[in-house]
C-alpha cells in the first residue's frame, strides 16, 4: 500500500507540476500532505515536516547566504572577466554560446556545489540568451547535465556517500571512473552543439551592426526589436513549443514577428526596455553599474578562492562559511549602511524564491521519510529484480540509480538501498566497487530532480518554469547517464 501511495505521490506531483496545475511550491506542500492522510498518518504530519525541516534547515541557510555572496560578487564585477571571456568565444553564435554554458558549468562544477555552479552559470550566460533570443531552458538543461557529470566529484557527495555507505575508499571508486565520466561529460559537450546549432537554425546568426563582419553568403537581415542585433542567415522559425516554452522571459521570440514575417532592415521598430543588469548584448553585465568594484576585485577574488578552499577542506560547515563571507563581503565592498541594506533588497527574491522552495520541499520528503514511503519504494524495487540478474547486478545498480536518484535523495539512495544492492550482488560474486561505480551513473538526472534544491536556484536565476525544465531536460539527462553506464561498461569498469 505503502510503495504504491509513494509512487502515485510523486508521479502526481510531477504531472501537476509538468502541466503547470500548480506552482512548485503549493505541490510540494499540499500534494504530500493530502497522500499522508491517505496512507492513514495524517496525526504525524506535524511530525513529519518539522523533522524534514530541520534536515533541510542547513541547506538552507547555505543557499540564503550563498545567493547574497554570490550576488555581490558578481555586483561588483568578480565574473566580469570571465563573462567577457566566454562571449568573446561566443561570438554571438548561438551554437558557440551553448557550447560555452556547457564549458562553463563544467569548469565552475570544480568546486563541488551545484547551487554555486548554477549561480556563476547563469548570471553570465543569462543575459546574452536574452538578448540573442535563445531559449532558456536549453541554457538550464545544458547546465544541469554538465553539472550531474560533475557532482561525482569525490568532494561533490555521491561519491563519499558510496564509500562511507560500503565502507570503500573513495578514490577506488572514483579514479577508475573517471573515463566513463568523460564520455559522459564528452557526449553533453556534443549534445550541446547539436541544441546550438538548432537554435542557430531558429534564430539565425546574430551580429553587431557595423561590428563583427557579415557571413559571405548573401541571406536577408533581420533587425530584433530592442536587441540592437542583426540577424542573419534566413528568416528564423518560432520557437518550438517543446523545447523554447520556458514563460514569457524566455526571450524565444525576439528575433521573429508574430506572423513570421521578415522585419525590413530600415524599419525602426519601438525598442524593448531593457532587462536589468544587462547592460549591452556582448558584455552580459553593464559595464558602467554603480556597484563595480574594481579596486577591491583582488581582494575579491582571494576571499572567494579562501571560501572555496575552506569548503573543499570541510574548514567549516558551509553554511557558516557562507554565512561568514556574505557579511565580509557586504562589510568590505559596501561600508555604507544603506548601500548594504539596497544589496541585500536586490538579491531579496531570489533567497525567498530558493528558500521557500526548500522548505517546502522539507514537507515532500518528510512525509516520504517519515510514513515509510521511501524504504517500501525500495525494498519493492530491490525485490522485483529477477533471481537470474545476480550476476549483473552493477549493471542493475546503474540502470536502478536513474530512477532512484530522481526520485530519492542522494542520502536515502546511498545509505539505504546501495547497500542492499551491494549485499545482494555480493551473494553472486560481484565486487562491492563495481556496484558502488555503477550507483553515479543517475547523478546527470539526479541534478534534475525537483528533491535537489540547487535545482530550484537554476530554474528561479533563469526565469525558467519548473515543469519546463524538467520536461526538456529529463531525457537527455537520462540519455546522458545511459552513456556513462554504456562508457563504464564498455570500459571494463563496471
Amino acid at each position: 500500500m505503502l510503495t504504491f501511495l509513494g509512487f502515485a505521490m510523486i508521479a502526481t506531483f510531477l504531472v501537476l507540476i509538468m502541466m503547470k496545475k500548480m506552482s512548485p511550491i503549493a505541490a510540494l506542500v499540499l500534494i504530500p500532505a493530502l497522500f499522508c492522510v491517505f496512507a492513514g498518518k495524517g496525526a504525524h504530519l506535524g511530525d513529519y515536516v518539522i523533522d524534514g525541516v530541520g534536515k533541510l534547515a542547513p541547506t538552507a541557510a547555505m543557499l540564503m547566504f550563498a545567493i547574497v555572496y554570490f550576488g555581490v560578487m558578481i555586483d561588483v564585477g568578480l565574473f566580469d572577466p570571465i563573462v567577457r571571456g566566454i562571449l568573446r568565444f561566443c561570438k554571438a553564435d548561438p551554437m558557440r554560446v551553448v557550447v560555452g554554458t556547457a564549458v562553463l558549468a563544467a569548469i565552475v562544477s570544480l568546486d563541488g556545489d551545484g547551487s554555486t555552479t548554477f549561480m556563476i552559470t547563469v548570471s553570465a550566460m543569462y543575459p546574452l540568451y536574452k538578448r540573442l533570443g535563445l531559449s532558456l531552458v536549453v541554457m538550464t538543461g545544458v547546465a544541469a547535465t554538465a553539472n550531474g557529470v560533475m557532482n561525482t566529484l569525490p568532494w561533490g557527495g555521491p561519491t563519499a556517500r558510496a564509500a562511507t555507505a560500503l565502507k570503500l575508499d573513495a578514490a577506488d571508486i572514483f579514479v577508475p571512473m573517471i573515463p566513463a565520466l568523460a564520455a559522459g561529460l564528452l557526449f553533453v559537450f556534443v549534445l550541446a552543439y547539436v541544441l546550438g546549432v538548432k537554435e542557430r537554425r531558429r534564430v539565425g546568426l546574430l551580429v553587431l551592426p557595423g561590428g563583427a563582419a557579415e557571413p559571405e553568403h548573401e541571406s536577408a537581415t533581420l533587425v530584433a526589436a530592442g536587441s540592437g542585433l542583426r540577424t542573419t542567415g534566413g528568416t528564423p522559425a518560432p520557437a518550438p513549443a517543446a523545447e523554447a516554452a520556458s514563460g514569457p522571459d524566455s526571450g524565444a521570440g525576439a528575433s521573429a514577428s508574430a506572423g513570421g514575417e521578415s522585419a525590413d532592415a530600415s524599419a525602426s521598430p519601438a525598442p524593448a526596455p531593457a532587462e536589468p543588469g544587462e547592460g549591452d548584448g556582448f558584455r552580459g553585465l553593464d559595464p558602467q553599474r554603480p556597484t563595480l568594484r574594481p579596486r577591491l576585485y583582488w581582494f575579491n577574488a582571494g576571499l572567494t578562492v579562501a571560501l572555496l578552499t575552506a569548503m573543499i577542506m570541510e574548514l567549516l560547515p558551509i553554511p557558516v562559511l557562507f554565512l561568514l563571507g556574505a557579511a565580509l563581503a557586504l562589510t568590505v565592498n559596501f561600508p555604507h549602511m544603506p548601500d548594504q541594506k539596497a544589496r541585500i533588497a536586490a538579491h531579496a527574491d531570489n533567497v525567498l524564491n530558493v528558500a521557500g522552495m526548500v522548505f517546502a520541499a522539507a514537507v515532500f520528503t518528510g512525509v516520504l521519510t517519515g510514513t515509510g514511503m521511501v524504504k517500501q519504494m525500495a525494498d519493492w524495487l530491490v525485490g522485483a529484480i529477477p533471481e537470474g540478474m545476480g550476476p549483473h547486478m552493477a549493471l542493475v545498480t546503474g540502470l536502478l540509480s536513474l530512477p532512484l536518484t530522481y526520485f530519492m535523495s542522494n542520502d536515502g539512495f546511498y545509505f539505504g538501498v546501495l547497500p542492499v544492492l551491494a549485499e545482494a550482488g555480493a551473494a553472486h560474486g560481484v565486487s562491492p566497487l563495481e556496484i558502488a561505480r555503477a550507483s553515479l551513473v543517475g547523478q546527470a538526472l539526479h541534478m534534475s530532480s525537483p528533491l535537489v534544491p540547487a535545482v530550484y536556484v537554476l530554474v528561479g536565476m533563469a526565469k525558467v518554469e519548473f515543469g519546463d525544465h524538467t520536461r526538456f531536460t529529463v531525457k537527455w539527462a537520462a540519455l546522458t547517464s545511459l552513456v556513462v553506464l554504456a562508457a563504464g561498461m564498455l570500459f571494463g569498469i563496471i
